[in-house]
């Protein structure tokens, strides 16, 4: 008889999404035992981005080459800094650290994906081993390299028919015919804190400025419309700040709409957007997680609209899931496991991602 060895391996992992609220890092455990996985978050914290940080990082896609490079290392040294004080305020004996960066471009049709933060930088300072861009593989195979979280939630979040993760974008994992499906449905927080800040706020609280708000139908109309809601569901299909820009804004910039009615627009609009993307998967339970979950408002228009059972887990989860799956994904990187799915990207193969820096 085989004997089927119990490992455990303690990860911090760091995760900065497209709305800038700031750097997660979770500190991780992740216990395989008899081919199946456990895990537990077992600190968390989530760091504010200052002015400086925030304006650099927005600015970055149109500077120059060498100002790009120079905030690639700045960046990579500042999380190695905040690794390094995580673990002595919180005693945190970590194996290594797995870092998702922060994306500045995301166009896999001309096969590029950057995500800052160099690694070897990070190593530099937090004195760990690294694991970081774990999406550039994926995209020179003629996969979107987005999401990946979906392996994750395969792995770890068997227990829920759908995870669903409401952040600057909308993502969606679940199984369909035998194999994992995920894509991005749509903006949430990268719209809607935006909306916010041309009236002085970072966010709409419970969503009580979109609760107070009227939906504009012409508005909303032209934005169930756009293009990528008609590309099939089931489908590999990602999202970037790219197409906000291009398609989105110009949309609600035309209307010169109140802010409230903007808001109250958008939310119906996500969850139309939500609704309509699982409206043929049999009934099932939904974990929700990410920021958006905190949106009263919002969840109460998703739930109106969905045929299925919509969870939202503790907060841990909701604030922390996608920092700690990055983290797992080193973890399966460091295992010379799979952790990337073409059913899910489309890539020409299912890959492993990501680079190692040893410390």
């Amino acid at each position: 008889m085989t004997n089927i060895i119990s490992k455990e391996y303690n990860v911090i992992g760091l995760m900065s999404g497209t709305s800038l609220d700031g750097l997660d890092i979770a500190f991780c455990k992740f216990i395989i035992d008899n081919n199946k996985w456990t895990y537990e978050i077992i600190d968390a914290e989530t760091i504010a981005y200052n002015d400086e940080w925030k304006q650099k990082l927005v600015a970055l896609e149109t500077s120059d080459a060498l100002t790009f490079e120079q905030a690639n290392v700045d960046y990579g040294l500042y999380l190695g800094q905040r690794v390094s004080d995580f673990i002595v305020k919180k005693n945190a004996k970590a194996d290594f650290v797995s870092s998702h960066g922060h994306t500045i471009f995301h166009q896999p049709k001309n096969k590029l994906t950057v995500q800052i933060g160099a690694g070897s930088a990070i190593a530099s300072k937090c004195k760990l081993t690294v694991v970081s861009d774990f999406r550039s593989l994926d995209v020179v195979l003629g996969g979107q390299g987005a999401p990946l979280v979906p392996i994750g939630d395969k792995l770890l979040f068997s227990d829920y028919e759908f995870c669903l993760n409401l952040g600057g974008f909308s993502n969606v994992s679940f199984e369909h015919k035998n194999k994992r499906i995920a894509y991005d449905i749509c903006p949430v927080n990268l719209v809607m804190n935006s909306i916010c800040k041309t009236i002085g706020k970072e966010y709409d609280e419970n969503g009580e400025l979109a609760r107070a708000g009227m939906i504009s139908t012409y508005l909303l109309n032209e934005l169930n419309q756009l293009g990528y809601y008609k590309q099939l569901a089931n489908t590999p299909k990602s999202l970037g700040k790219e197409w906000v820009l291009k398609y989105i804004n110009p949309l609600i910039n035309q209307y010169e709409l109140p802010e409230i009615d903007l808001l109250r627009t958008f939310c119906e609009h996500i969850a139309i957007q939500i609704s309509k993307s699982l409206s043929h998967e049999p009934k099932g339970k939904i974990i929700a997680t990410g920021g958006g979950v905190y949106n009263t408002f919002l969840m109460e228009c998703i739930k109106k609209h969905t045929q299925h059972q919509l969870i939202v887990p503790a907060n841990k989860i909701i604030e922390f899931k996608e920092a700690m799956i990055f983290a797992f994904l080193g973890v399966l990187r460091m295992r010379h496991e799979i952790n990337c799915l073409k059913s899910v990207t489309g890539a020409s193969k299912d890959n492993c991602g990501g680079s190692i820096f040893l410390y």
